[in-house]
Order: C-alpha cells, then sequence, then structure tokens
C-alpha cells in the first residue's frame, strides 16, 4: 500500500507563499483567511506580549492592520519533513501612517494532516538606524 501522503520537505518559495497569505490577510482585513492559516494552538510572541490565534485574528476587528508590506531577506530552516522555521525580514507601512516600520519575524509552519499551517511567530523590532 502507497503512502499518498508527501514527505518531501517544502521549498522556500511554497512556504513564503503561505506567509505571504497572512500578510495579504492583514492588508485585506480578511480575519477568516488569517483565522484558516493559524493553527489553534498557534503562539505569537511580539513586543506588546503572548498572543494566541484569537488575539491574532481579533487585531481584524475595526479594519485592516497593513497597508504595505516587503519581504526580504527569506531563509528556511528544515526541522522535519513536516516542520519548517521561515525566517525573514519584513518592512510595512500601516494604514494610518506615512513611515515604514521593519522588523525580523520567524515563523513556524508544521504540515498537520497534509496541510501546512502556521504554529508559532516571533516578530523583533529592527532599531531605526
Amino acid at each position: 500500500m502507497e503512502n499518498d501522503e508527501n514527505t518531501n520537505p517544502p521549498t522556500l518559495d511554497e512556504i513564503l507563499l503561505l506567509e505571504k497569505q497572512v500578510w495579504e490577510a492583514l492588508v485585506d482585513g480578511n480575519a477568516q483567511a488569517d483565522r484558516a492559516l493559524l493553527c489553534a494552538d498557534f503562539l505569537g510572541v511580539y513586543p506588546s506580549g503572548f498572543a494566541n490565534r484569537d488575539d491574532h485574528v481579533g487585531q481584524f476587528a475595526d479594519a485592516p492592520t497593513m497597508a504595505q508590506y516587503e519581504l526580504s531577506d527569506t531563509r528556511l530552516r528544515v526541522l522535519s519533513a513536516d516542520i519548517v522555521l521561515l525566517s525573514y525580514r519584513a518592512d510595512y507601512r500601516r494604514p494610518d501612517r506615512e513611515e515604514w516600520e521593519a522588523m525580523l519575524i520567524s515563523s513556524l509552519w508544521e504540515r498537520r494532516h497534509g496541510v501546512w499551517i502556521n504554529s508559532f511567530s516571533q516578530d523583533t523590532p529592527l532599531d531605526k538606524a
């Protein structure tokens, strides 16, 4: 009997595409899309403190939280065929601001029941140069 599940680790481009879906949800103010990409036991570690999935999705209560973003300096660490760590630089602008901000982000993606889902994210703001 053959195993139909893909046991190959994902590529950087595959995981980056998923990560960009999270960012697009922030730009579009799409809480449903955001919730679908985060696992039920999601943990965010942010300058404001710890956050769970409901906290992350809750930021969409009023409007989109991002106006524009650019992701760069991407790197992928394959921990296993089903667990990878994506790290990158995010430059972004909030809807009500003119200035851009920057942070380094690490996102843990896990393949659960054949579906890639974000289980952890840590944001580290960059000092203004």
